[in-house]
């Protein structure tokens, strides 16, 4: 019956702190430690295939014409959906369309205007500026196919107070919003799918990463304006 039981008592919710980065699976015993909380009846948060959707791999595949369109009916709603879409292009010269090696060119000529992102969370992993060209000069085509390249975006300054470690630092900054959603199914049956809050970072200007966790930005609040 697949219940998953551990010292005597049966699991009911599996929540991943860790297990996002390749480190967090040096041998078959993490990896056969996965699998069994996958191929139990515990609720995962999240599971392996929501794991693997927000890999920017998968963000790059979406953003592809006709790829939308495979999960929403409404044309119109896929149009409006992939128009606030960066740019984004794949790495692997296995799979690159004539317009990706022209973005990659590009990014070679103008990279500040760029940035590559592999396949991990929680900040410190992104390559920015003058450093992608000398990513893309001097990466093997495997280690490049790793990443995906992204139009960088530059997002409104304004001016913000930011209190880390007891101290106001007034300056410029920019924000980030994320969105939170819950998903609940079995696959077969959805039994729950929607908005459950979201997080707004906000960070000096001239700060590549994001991250709360590793100190790049500050947790903020939302304030509307007409």
């Amino acid at each position: 019956d697949n219940k998953l039981i551990i010292d005597g008592f049966e699991i009911s919710v599996v929540y991943f702190r860790a297990g996002y980065t390749p480190n967090d699976y040096p041998g078959e015993v993490e990896w056969n430690g996965r699998r069994k909380l996958e191929f139990s009846q515990a609720i995962k948060c999240p599971s392996i295939a929501y794991h693997l959707v927000g890999t920017k791999k998968v963000q790059q595949k979406l953003a592809l014409e006709g790829e939308l369109e495979k999960f929403i009916d409404d044309e119109n709603e896929c149009k409006a959906l992939r128009s606030t879409f960066a740019g984004l292009w794949s790495l692997d010269v296995d799979e690159q369309t004539e317009g990706e090696k022209q973005a990659q060119k590009q990014a070679m000529v103008n990279p500040e205007g760029y940035v590559m992102k592999p396949q991990r969370e929680g900040g410190g992993n992104n390559i920015y500026g003058k450093d992608i060209a000398s990513a893309l000069s001097s990466m093997c085509e495997q280690e490049r196919a790793a990443f995906i390249l992204m139009q960088r975006i530059f997002p409104t300054l304004s001016d913000t107070i930011l209190v880390r470690e007891s101290k106001a630092v007034l300056g410029k900054a920019i924000s980030e919003l994320g969105i939170y959603s819950v998903f609940l199914g079995n696959g077969k049956k959805t039994v729950c799918d929607g908005f459950a809050g979201y997080l707004l970072r906000t960070k000096m200007e001239g700060v590549d990463e994001g991250g709360v966790a590793t100190g790049y930005s500050c947790l903020d609040s939302v304030f509307l304006t007409d």
